[in-house]
């Protein structure tokens, strides 16, 4: 008595075991852990790792200089080849940075620790070379 309209599998799934089956989260506990951070939101809300997404639901899941957006369009409950878990989500992320797909310089292996001029330059390349809020190496000077 079938009329076509049944759907094999789930019809839901934990948030943190559908993150980690479609492979954007590395494991089960970081997917959790993302959660409780605050980093995931389902369309628009923030999610706990526990509760069921459906298909359809948006997804915002942060992650160090990146947001991804995708929308569920398959609900998988086991960790699954990369072909067929892109199949899973339709990913709306935006572009990343330039700065994040190029590659961090290097040093030659071999070549010892940096010298203060190169980790000077280093720090400059990453924007890291401005001094914290409110101090300055000048004010020593002009005392």
């Amino acid at each position: 008595m079938s009329d076509g309209t049944e759907q094999t599998g789930p019809q839901s799934v934990r948030l943190d075991v559908w993150l980690w089956s479609v492979r954007l989260m590395p494991t089960r506990s970081a997917a959790t852990a993302a959660c409780r951070g605050g980093h995931v939101r389902r369309n628009g809300d923030p999610v706990k790792a526990a509760q069921k997404i459906v298909v359809g639901d948006e997804l915002r899941v942060r992650s160090p200089g990146r947001e991804r957006i995708v929308v569920v369009t398959k609900i998988l409950t086991k960790r699954v080849g990369a072909p067929i878990a892109r199949e899973a989500y339709e990913d709306h992320s935006p572009e990343p940075a330039p700065q994040l797909a190029a590659a961090p310089p290097r040093r030659e292996r071999g070549t010892g620790r940096p010298t203060k001029r190169e980790r000077r330059q280093f720090d400059r390349l990453r924007g890291r070379d401005l001094p914290p809020a409110g101090e300055s190496h000048r004010d020593d000077e002009e005392r």
